[in-house]
């Protein structure tokens, strides 16, 4: 019991500590801009009458468009470019292949387009694996950055403060010496070490001279199958995530991202095109903590009877469920779906965060469905609110609702776009959610909140520990 407490009270002191550490300039970063056209993407799946897992897919097929329309450049963001635990099956997709060629189809064909591509070092398992995806690009002569973890604040310091004065000195290195735990072949101790850190640039982002698309979806080969939504925006929105994208390449040592040279001056500093002088629809970019704050500015600005749908693969973080529980008290219409938390490529996980985060949500009288999960997960990280001024908003990204996610830890970013409730953005995710939430014409999508109910006092006080703490992967 005395050791218990000892940890804990280690623990939320060294929290204290990482809390107060700087933020890398350039991040917690939101900007507004106007646009042309929006559209959202939906990756989903589910069990037909027969049981047998069906997908229905869209978000790389626009991404592969965006790449083969660039003339000027490309800067890709993205989390997961790999294929570990890659098994092929129904609905399975090799995407960080198909990602890959994607981009040399592109130097090939006109090699005048600038390729920056900004990654994760979990993709060559922080350093004992090396990616064959990313040293073909750069032999082909695109700019591959791997962000510098190191700079972005620790989550679990725990783990990150004696790390950081007893092992990073030493470097990871190519040792053989554990078994890979993200896939075939082994990593060395001081890569498993660094990976206990648990810090990740997670962010999903695409960006041309014509387009940007923020994503909740990674092209990991293992992750093809999973639940995804994103917002592609055309004619507006460049300029902002290249500022956004900057951040990351300067913090990794890189030369930040001019999006007004390589855009030749064509487009204006909001990044829409000069030639739309009354656009429609109104698009935020957020990153880090202001993700959150937008979160709760939705949730908490919310009048009686607002439709609220929420999609999410992580549910952790306290303020938004008080938010979400307080919109309830105030007769907003809530509905939640949840990833059970179950599936983790082969392997089985015990439900935390999101079955006491939902026992929470019950017990305030917020119905909740589990997306009806086999092997696959409900990645979605979408917010869906309609306000009194007949205008709904979609908040969608990178972004789980978790302390790691959402409080300047991790590197995220989200767009929220708000329309008429009669756009086609917000007419598709309304209708979305409903086919999710209503299992239509013999498709299973999601089951009952007693499928996956668990009110273990131990697993709550753990997910709570483990939120609080930062000594956990979400």
């Amino acid at each position: 019991m005395r050791f218990g407490v000892t940890i804990t009270i280690i623990a939320l002191t060294a929290q204290m500590a990482a809390e107060s550490a700087s933020l890398p300039e350039g991040l917690c970063f939101s900007t507004e801009f106007p646009a042309d056209r929006v559209r959202l993407l939906i990756d989903e799946t589910w069990t037909d009458a027969k049981g047998t897992r069906q997908v229905d897919q869209e978000i790389f097929d626009s991404v592969f468009q965006i790449i083969d329309d660039a003339e000027e450049f490309i800067l890709l963001d993205f989390f997961l470019v790999n294929d570990f635990l890659y098994e092929e099956g129904p609905g399975m997709r090799p995407l960080s292949r198909e990602l890959t060629d994607r981009l040399l189809q592109k130097r090939k064909q006109n090699p005048e387009v600038k390729i920056t591509f900004i990654t994760d070092p979990l993709n060559t398992a922080y350093g004992s694996v090396p990616s064959s995806y990313f040293q073909t690009l750069e032999t082909a002569g695109v700019r591959v950055v791997w962000t510098d973890l190191n700079k972005l604040r620790d989550s679990n310091p725990v783990i990150s403060k004696p790390w950081r004065l007893l092992v990073r000195p030493f470097g990871t290195g190519p040792a053989k010496t554990l078994p890979n735990p993200l896939g075939e072949g082994s990593v060395s101790m001081r890569s498993m070490l660094k990976l206990l850190n648990f810090k990740a640039n997670h962010r999903k982002v695409i960006v041309t001279e014509k387009s940007l698309l923020v994503a909740s979806a990674n092209p990991h080969s293992a992750s093809s199958a999973h639940w995804n939504m994103a917002l592609r925006v055309d004619g507006g929105g460049q300029a902002a995530a290249c500022e956004a994208e900057s951040a990351i390449l300067k913090l990794s040592g890189a030369e930040p991202f001019n999006p007004q040279t390589e855009m030749d001056g064509k487009r204006d500093e909001g990044g829409a095109s000069t030639t739309n002088k009354s656009p429609a629809l109104s698009v935020e970019l957020l990153t880090e903590r202001k993700i959150k704050e937008k979160v709760l500015e939705l949730l908490n600005e919310a009048e009686a009877g607002a439709r609220i749908d929420l999609t999410m693969f992580y549910l952790a973080d306290d303020d938004i469920l008080h938010a979400l529980t307080d919109a309830k008290k105030r007769d907003c219409s809530l509905r939640v779906i949840l990833d059970p938390n179950k599936d983790a490529f082969g392997r089985v996980k015990n439900g935390i965060p999101n079955r006491q985060s939902a026992e929470r949500l019950v017990e305030a009288g917020i119905p909740v469905r589990w997306a009806d999960t086999h092997g696959e997960q409900c990645h979605v990280k979408t917010l869906y609110v309609e306000h009194a001024d007949k205008t709904a908003t979609i908040l969608l990204g990178s972004a789980n609702y978790t302390r790691r996610n959402l409080d300047n830890f991790n590197a995220e970013c989200d767009l929220a776009c708000t329309a008429p409730t009669g756009h086609s953005a917000m007419k598709r995710a309304r209708e979305t959610f409903e086919r999710w939430w209503s299992n239509p014409n013999d498709r299973t999508y999601t089951t009952e909140y007693k499928t996956y109910e668990d009110t273990s006092v131990l697993r709550k006080i753990s997910a709570r520990f483990m939120e609080a703490s930062g000594l956990s992967s979400f």
